[in-house]
């Protein structure tokens, strides 16, 4: 199937299911505004890759499985900055960041949780007991029950992801995964 026969079945995908698409997501997410930016979404997602077009069978079931995951996303991502303002309203009104900076971050932590959420759960456990508690690997290995010379895959793991967020230009914002930004207590140099 050529690209421009990839893009007609979108068009005509998008034509026959877009509507029904946005009355399931209205459905979900009780808000008219977001089911049509994630309808919007899923079509883009086709647009993006149409090589996924070419043997669908079952429109509505892809389509389905597309937006599921991105209501998924959608509520993590509101789950987070709900969590980040929070954060902020316990903070001095004198220490508040500008508007700018409020989204700069809240965009890093959303990247940072997808990335973590790509990890398996041990290695997303060492992790954050690194860089965020400031552990040892020692005192890792022994919480998680395997030997430091696991944690310290782990944590390469971990790095590996860390350091496509730092490609996508998060490094200035204090990246979570930057052993070396102020204020992070990671010890990566332990494993490396």
């Amino acid at each position: 199937m050529s690209h421009g026969d990839a893009m007609d079945k979108v068009a005509g995908l998008y034509g026959q299911h877009h509507g029904w698409l946005t009355t399931w997501l209205r459905g979900k997410l009780g808000n008219a505004d977001h089911a049509a930016d994630l309808a919007h979404d899923t079509f883009l997602r086709l647009v993006a890759r149409p090589a996924d077009v070419h043997g669908l069978r079952e429109a509505r079931a892809y389509l389905t499985t597309v937006a599921r995951g991105l209501v998924v996303d959608h509520w993590r991502r509101r789950e987070i900055e709900r969590a980040w303002l929070e954060t902020l309203a316990l903070q001095p009104e004198a220490t508040a960041p500008s508007e700018e900076h409020k989204a700069l971050v809240l965009e890093a932590l959303c990247q940072v949780d997808a990335m973590l959420a790509r990890l398996s759960a041990r290695a997303r456990s060492a992790f954050i007991l690194a860089q965020v508690h400031g552990h040892t690997y020692g005192e890792i290995a022994l919480q998680l029950g395997v030997s430091e010379r696991m944690v310290k895959k782990y944590m390469a793991q971990a790095m590996l992801h860390c350091i496509a967020l730092d490609i996508v230009g998060l490094g200035d914002l204090g990246n979570p995964c930057n052993p070396c930004s102020p204020g992070n207590p990671g010890n990566v140099s332990e494993g490396f």
